[in-house]
Order: structure tokens, then C-alpha cells, then sequence
């Protein structure tokens, strides 16, 4: 699909649906009164007869002769997800109508250059679906061709072209991620993953090493091969490295947790519980995507992305209750828990990120159910050892939609995780689940910044939500984007 700019007035656009956003409180756009009166007169008896106000994401279908006016709510016009929104609205509107040739008149932002990118967001991300494994269908809808954004307001040329071409691939990004999360475990396993990254770093001109077998071995990789132990697919450990042209302005470090599969090994899960674990690499989806688009934003910092993948199964040589394991930073951990898995193979992770010294890293984790029970399926818990890290990514989490919201490090906590053999154990006394597997990661990240994301609840959901289909959601990237963005 094309996406192009304009500077064209409503009744100037050509195409087969024509989108008028609108704000709440007013009963038509500023844009209408291009119109012909005719026209004009249409559309307020049908706002006032049908009561239409521009609520968020709210829509109002006309017919307008040889094509369709579309008003679509953008609430106050203040906030970037309320346009982000109403693009997904006009997406799903041209669905249920089959329109390939849209346009959409942003006339009410206060600045549209403002509104250029969440817009084009929204229609990109709502069009996603994962149809791999569907029996195609003679004359299905194929989706849009074109759409035009339009402004007589609207200044053409490099700068706002550039955020065309960015959302663009930011929403590649998380398509592929989607793509990574909603594949079936059997394909997916960590070689598919480390595959996968070999491919996006040729390319994308990034640096990719992939850690397997005796290599794992070697370098003290022992989460990653505990948690592996059951399963006849090795673990592996993938880095992948991002330079900027020219001097960097930081160097930050990202870890994904990339359990391609979790039948919580030998303390195995419920039936009804592994029936979405294929999801529980989502934090290894959100580095291989953030990898992906860096070339393309090219923001001024040196990035290094760590995935830790191994499959959790149960198979005879699986890791036990009670074994103990000692990490490459020489730390040990109790495992008591075979399905506490994730911090195991993330440890390894982030001793290699620590490593680096890194200005800062960051990790992402479907790693508790915990914190579901905390902050639902909409949020997703962030923790750490540095306030202004923290605060920085929960500002960018608020612009792009991606919600976090801050859970403590509990000091007192700490007696839970610790080991009557070792130096800690990899699960909790029972309550604040969350924090203590913070707790645990903490141990592996020395004295670097560090800010942990618990992404168990919005990584993937189980209903569509605006612009996120069933399925895998790639939350994370965009928010993390923005904050690479914002350092470079």
C-alpha cells in the first residue's frame, strides 16, 4: 500500500472513501465547508439526527454520490492516541465497505504534522491479520491501495515525507513481531528465532552472532541450557548490534526473553494455561523488530539487542526442582520452580549486557502472570535501579500507546528470593510475584542503569482491541523506539 501527502482541500480529494476527522464537541469539521451545500446540508441532518459528537474513534458513514464521507472522532484533537485511533477507525470502515482508494483530511489538528504519523499509525496496525495458516478465499478483500493524507495546512516536502517513511517501517516492525508471536510453536523454536535474526541483520547492515551448542558451554550460558535441558531443540543466545554513522550519543543494551514454547518443564502447566505460551518469546519479538527498524529511524546511539531462546519441555534429561545453577557472573540460583523460567535464561542475558558497560539497559519479559493479576491485560509493569530511565520510558509508553506503569523494588523482598544453598532462589514466598522476579533480574545487571519490563499482560491478547487484532500485539516497540529516538 502507497501512503502519500497532500495539501488538497476536502472537496478537492479524489477517492473512494473520503475521511473527515472531527473533533468532540463540534458537529462537523472545518473541512465540510468546502462542500457543496448540498452536500453540507446532508451531513448536518445526519450528525444531528444520529447525534454524532467526534467522540474517539467514533464514525458516521455518508454517501456522498460516487464515493463515501467517512467523519471520524478524534476526541480533543490533543493526544496522539486519539489520532492513532481514529486511523484504525477509517481502516475498519474501508474493511467493511472494500474500498482500496482512501483519503483522509486531518484539517482539525492544531498542527498536522503532529497527527501525520499516529494517523498512519493506527491505519497500518489495524490492518494486520496472520493468515498463514487460513485456506485462501476467491474474493476476499485485499485491503487498501492507497491512501492520502490531506491538509491545505500541511507543508510537502523531506521532513514530512520522512515521517511517512518512518511509521512505515516502525510498523513493519511490529508486524513482525506479531508475525514471530502468532507463528506456531513447533516452527518456532529458538533456531527460528536465531534464523530469523540472521536474516534482518544481512538485511539491514546490523552485526548478528547467534550462540549455540557447546558455545553455549563455553561461555557459561547455563540458564539458557537448564531451561533447554528438556527439550530436543537447543537453546540459543542471540546478539544482534546497531552503530549509527558517526559518533554515537549512547550505547544501550535491550534483552528479550525468548522461550519459544513454555510447558513449565517438569513443574509442568494446567492444559488450559499452555494453550498461548507459543507467546512467551514476545520479548525476544520486540528486540528482533526494534533491530529491524533502527536502520530505518537511524537514531544517533549504538544499540545492542540480546535474545535469550530456549524451549521449556519436559523431556528426560529436563532440569529439575532443586537443581542448582551458577551463572556466568558467578551468582547461583535454587531452581524451584521449572516453570520460573524466564529470569533463568534472561540472567545469561543480562550478565552479557552488563558486560558492555552500557549507558543503560533495558529488558522485556512475558515474565509473571502476577502481573496481570496487578495491572490487567491493558499495561504492562516497569521496575528498575534508575528513576530518570523509568520516567523516560513511561512518557514514551503514554505518546505511543504503549502504557506502563511503575511497581516497586522492595528491598524487604529480597529475603523471599533468597536460597538455603545458593545464593538465591528463582521463585518468591507466594504475594508480589512481579517485584521479587525484579528482584531476582536485579543480581545479573551489576551497577549498570537498568529498567525492567513485565509485558505478560499486553504482549498478547485474547480480543481485538483498536489497531491490535487477536493475537500477538508487538507491545513494546514502538514505546522503546521512541525513547532510542529521544537519546539520539
Amino acid at each position: 500500500m502507497t501512503a502519500e501527502l497532500s495539501r488538497k482541500k476536502l472537496s478537492d480529494l479524489s477517492a473512494e472513501m473520503v475521511a473527515v476527522a472531527v473533533r468532540d464537541g463540534k458537529e462537523t469539521s472545518g473541512a465540510v465547508s468546502s462542500l457543496p451545500k448540498a452536500l453540507r446540508d446532508i451531513v448536518a441532518e445526519r450528525v444531528k439526527r444520529l447525534d454524532f459528537h467526534g467522540k474517539p474513534a467514533a464514525t458516521l458513514l455518508i454517501q456522498a454520490g460516487d464515493y463515501d464521507l467517512l467523519l471520524v472522532g478524534v476526541g480533543d484533537g490533543k493526544t496522539s492516541e486519539h489520532w492513532r485511533r481514529a486511523g484504525a477507525a477509517v481502516r475498519s470502515a474501508a474493511a467493511g465497505a472494500r474500498r482500496s482508494k482512501l483519503a483522509i483530511a486531518l484539517d482539525d489538528a492544531e498542527r498536522v504534522v503532529d497527527v501525520i504519523g499516529p494517523v498512519l499509525e493506527g491505519f497500518l496496525l489495524q490492518g494486520y491479520s496472520f493468515e498463514k495458516y487460513r485456506a485462501k478465499k476467491d474474493g476476499a478483500y485485499a485491503g487498501p491501495k492507497s491512501l492520502l493524507l490531506s491538509s491545505p495546512t500541511l507543508s510537502v516536502g523531506t521532513r514530512t515525507q520522512a515521517i511517512v517513511d518512518t511509521t512505515q517501517g516502525v510498523c513493519e516492525a511490529v508486524s513482525l513481531a506479531r508475525d514471530l508471536v502468532n507463528e506456531m510453536p513447533s516452527v518456532k523454536v529458538p533456531s527460528y528465532l536465531a534464523s530469523t535474526a540472521r536474516t534482518i541483520g544481512r538485511a539491514r547492515g546490523l552485526t548478528c552472532e547467534v550462540w549455540q551448542g557447546a558455545k553455549l558451554t563455553r561461555e557459561k550460558m547455563n540458564g539458557i541450557l537448564g531451561v533447554s535441558a528438556g527439550s530436543h531443540q537447543g537453546g540459543a543466545l542471540i546478539k544482534m548490534v546497531y552503530k549509527p554513522k558517526g559518533r554515537a550519543k549512547a550505547k544501550i543494551a535491550i534483552v528479550g526473553k525468548g522461550v519459544t514454547f513454555d510447558s513449565g518443564g517438569l513443574s509442568i502447566k494446567p492444559a488450559k494455561s499452555m494453550e498461548t505460551m507459543k507467546m512467551d518469546m514476545a520479548g525476544a519479538a520486540m528486540v528482533l523488530g526494534i533491530m529491524k527498524a533502527l536502520p530505518i529511524l537511524a537514531p544517533q546511539v549504538e544499540v545492542h539487542g540480546f535474545i535469550a531462546a530456549a524451549e521449556n519441555m519436559t523431556g528426560g534429561g529436563a532440569q529439575k526442582p532443586g537443581d542448582v545453577i551458577r551463572f556466568r557472573n558467578g551468582k547461583t540460583a535454587e531452581v524451584l520452580n521449572t516453570d520460573a523460567e524466564g529470569r533463568l535464561v534472561l540472567a545469561d542475558a543480562l550478565c552479557l549486557a552488563s558486560e558492555l558497560e552500557p549507558d543503560c539497559i533495558i529488558d522485556a519479559a512475558t515474565l509473571t502472570g502476577a502481573c496481570m493479576v496487578a495491572l490487567g491485560t491493558r499495561v504492562a509493569g516497569i521496575m528498575g535501579n534508575d528513576a530518570k530511565l523509568i520516567e523516560k520510558l513511561i512518557a514514551c509508553g503514554t505518546e505511543t500507546g504503549e502504557r506502563l506503569w511503575q511497581l516497586p523494588l522492595v528491598e524487604d523482598y529480597e529475603d523471599d528470593i533468597k536460597s538455603s544453598m545458593a545464593d538465591i532462589r528463582n521463585i518468591g514466598a507466594g504475594y508480589g510475584g512481579t517485584i521479587t522476579a525484579a528482584l531476582f533480574l536485579r543480581h545479573f545487571v551489576g551497577k549498570t542503569k537498568w529498567a525492567h519490563l513485565d509485558i505478560a499482560g499486553p504482549a498478547y491478547t485474547e480480543r481485538p482491541l483498536p489497531y491490535q487484532p487477536k493475537g500477538g500485539t508487538g507491545f513494546g516497540i514502538r514505546a522503546l523506539l521512541a525513547y532510542l529516538d529521544s537519546v539520539g
